[in-house]
């Protein structure tokens, strides 16, 4: 993607779940990897899990819903490596409490902080380094729930995942003629720690029938790996076994 071969990517989100598969997948692919996260202690383990493979990667601890955290960040990753070819948003949350009926300000304020606003902090902190390139990537990982809505996710997620496809439709539109370009990534239900918040957490046996996060990892390098010419816009990932499809009797959460 880059010139001399060299590619960084910045992947928040990257300590665990689709982050941090990307961010392996990347990796094994020669990028260079700069993960960020709330939790320092897991994206050291993530960062000597891809060093041990003999990649390279290091971590920025950061929480996205902070701008200027998030600039200061951005800048780190320029200071050091001169360029940011691909940004990854995949931090994301979602609350327990996610129905009309017991719905909190709280929890849509953070929700609406971390799901929407940190995606676009992100986007803003790397647009100038691209469009000094006339080349980068991003790919911003929503969900099913942005394209399809169902009860099941909340109002709150729902709206958020809903604004992160505008936002990649709305960043193609105006940044197409600077080389730039991204992706929106909607996997639907994905077995990764987030599943913990759910009002009824699904089996064992549930989870294993969904995506994993090593499939959304493989399609996140799949979109980095297309020349500067490609732009994927859109991509909606779902499990064969899909229970918005199927009405199994676990699919009530």
């Amino acid at each position: 993607m880059s010139n001399s071969g060299k590619r960084v990517a910045w992947v928040t989100g990257g300590g665990s779940g689709i982050g941090e598969a990307g961010a392996e997948a990347l990796a094994a692919d020669g990028w260079t990897v700069v993960v960020s996260g709330r939790r320092k202690d897991a994206l050291d383990a993530v960062v000597a899990k891809i060093t041990g493979r003999g990649g390279k990667a290091e971590a920025i601890p950061l929480d996205v819903s902070k701008s200027d955290d998030v600039t200061r960040a951005a800048e780190q990753i320029l200071a050091r490596y001169g360029r940011i070819d691909l940004l990854v948003n995949s931090a994301g949350i979602n609350v327990p409490k996610r129905s009309w009926a017991d719905m909190e300000l709280e929890g849509w304020n953070k929700l609406v902080d971390i799901n929407l606003n940190g995606v676009l902090y992100c986007m803003h902190a790397v647009l100038p380094a691209m469009r000094k390139q006339q080349d980068g990537c991003i790919i911003n990982v929503a969900s099913w729930a942005g394209r399809h809505v169902s009860k099941m996710p909340g109002p709150a997620y729902t709206t958020t995942k809903h604004a992160v496809l505008a936002l990649t439709h709305s960043f193609n539109m105006d940044e197409c003629v600077n080389g730039l370009r991204a992706c929106c990534l909607s996997p639907g239900e994905v077995a990764t720690p987030i599943l913990k918040l759910r009002p009824v957490v699904p089996s064992e046996a549930e989870q294993a029938k969904m995506l994993q996060p090593e499939d959304c990892g493989r399609t996140i390098a799949f979109v980095a790996s297309m020349p500067p010419r490609v732009c994927m816009n859109e991509i909606l990932i779902s499990p064969t076994w899909n229970r918005g499809f199927i009405q199994t009797p676990g699919n009530r959460d």
